[in-house]
């Protein structure tokens, strides 16, 4: 046990040194680049009046929540998730579960609003259909995938990160952390921390 705990943190770790960030033609980027992009993105888009929408499931829909009151508490942006039971529940009932998100980014998005839609294998349909409702509605989107490195999601955002693990701890983890990497990065340029881009 002890053996298979210390090479938990050494895969992870490994994980981490393979992310792969993309744009939206494809094109790789590092993964400092990739924040600063997405930092970018996210405050030019909330300094216009825009908000930040969260969509996942199971444990991606727990950080969905988490990050969506970090970045309206702590970084003062306008954020939301869609993962109330009663929604979820009817949304479900009355369309199907493919249209969880679907409907209330068809709803609630504006132009210039940014959705982040996480998925640990980045084939949920839902994620999926949530994802081209933003774009069909004008929003910027983020985002976050894992298992397979050609899953459907990595390429329908602006900036997609992917994470090279075919196992849901370690993605969910990492996408909590890069999440995390974002939040911090816009707490800094609020503050006038940041010296350069």
């Amino acid at each position: 046990m002890r053996a298979a705990a210390e090479r938990y943190y050494d895969d992870l770790f490994d994980v981490v040194r393979d992310i792969r960030v993309t744009d939206h033609k494809g094109a790789k980027l590092s993964f400092p680049d990739g924040v600063v992009e997405a930092v970018d993105l996210i405050m030019e888009q909330a300094t216009g009046g825009n908000k930040v929408m969260f969509i996942g499931n199971g444990g991606s829909a727990a950080i969905s929540s988490h990050m969506a009151i970090d970045f309206w508490k702590n970084g003062g942006i306008k954020a939301m998730s869609f993962n109330d039971g009663a929604m979820l529940t009817c949304l479900g009932n009355d369309y199907g579960y493919s249209y969880v998100f679907e409907k209330p980014v068809g709803m609630f998005s504006e132009p210039g609003d940014v959705l982040v839609a996480i998925s640990s294998s980045g084939k949920s349909e839902n994620i999926l259909r949530g994802a081209r409702m933003a774009e069909s509605k004008g929003c910027r989107v983020i985002t976050l995938s894992g298992f397979e490195e050609d899953n459907p999601l990595s390429s329908l955002g602006e900036i997609n990160f992917y994470v090279p693990s075919k196992l849901y701890g370690p993605v969910e983890v990492i996408h909590h952390s890069i999440c995390h990497c974002i939040m911090d990065g816009l707490l800094k340029v609020k503050n006038g921390q940041v010296q350069d881009r």
